[in-house]
């Protein structure tokens, strides 16, 4: 089949589509321009045009990444149970961390060092963040949850990224029930705990870091 020389809006979502499975096939090492330009049938002169470089095509699949997960969101139906529809939000976000391992890296590590997310690609993720931040307020306006809302949001978006990680990794059990078991129980006992009017306690770090400190 002849490469496609037009640089057109069609061949730009066909290169995007294909950078995703790129980095989902063959991972950070084995993703360059040159083998998305290859596998999308076109140039690696029209990859560069499109997207001005590597950086910039990296910053598209960011952009992507973030698209394909308020989707998943936007399938999560509001109902007059601000608790479960918290716990369902985390599980779909746990369900694309394991279906979209390569995407979600982009989207909350740095694979790469030629991109670095700015200000602009940061904002990228407002319409997820508020979509969590908004069921957490729910909670917490039901007296479900105590605390800030922006706060509760990260702590259980950062959780349950590092769950999935964990799981996929094959750490977190080596059956299904344990691996389900192990997640009940760390996002029972983070809500859980959130739940009580407990005096905050800050902080200090590992007891043995506070005794040498203590001796100067």
């Amino acid at each position: 089949m002849p490469r496609a020389k037009q640089r057109t809006p069609e061949l730009r979502d066909r290169v995007l589509q294909v950078a995703v499975a790129t980095l989902t096939t063959e991972g950070v090492v084995g993703f360059t321009t040159r083998r998305v330009a290859e596998v999308a049938q076109t140039s690696t002169p029209a990859v560069y045009e499109l997207f001005g470089d590597k950086a910039g095509l990296v910053r598209e699949i960011f952009f992507e990444g973030f698209r394909k997960l308020r989707a998943c969101f936007d399938q999560l139906e509001e109902t007059d149970d601000p608790w479960a529809d918290v716990t369902a939000t985390i599980g779909a976000l746990r369900t694309f961390v394991r279906e979209q391992p390569a995407l979600s890296e982009v989207m909350f590590s740095r694979p790469f060092a030629d991109f670095d997310p700015g200000a602009s690609e940061l904002r990228a993720g407002k319409a997820v963040r508020l979509f969590i931040v908004g069921r957490v307020r729910r909670c917490v306006d039901a007296g479900l949850l105590s605390g800030d809302e922006t706060d509760i949001a990260h702590v259980l978006v950062s959780l349950t990224q590092g769950l999935a990680g964990t799981e996929m990794a094959g750490w977190l059990g080596t059956s299904r029930a344990s691996v389900e078991r192990r997640w009940n129980l760390a996002i029972r006992a983070v809500l859980d705990g959130l739940g009580r009017e407990a005096k905050p306690v800050p902080f200090r770090g590992h007891p043995r870091q506070k005794r040498r400190t203590a001796r100067g």
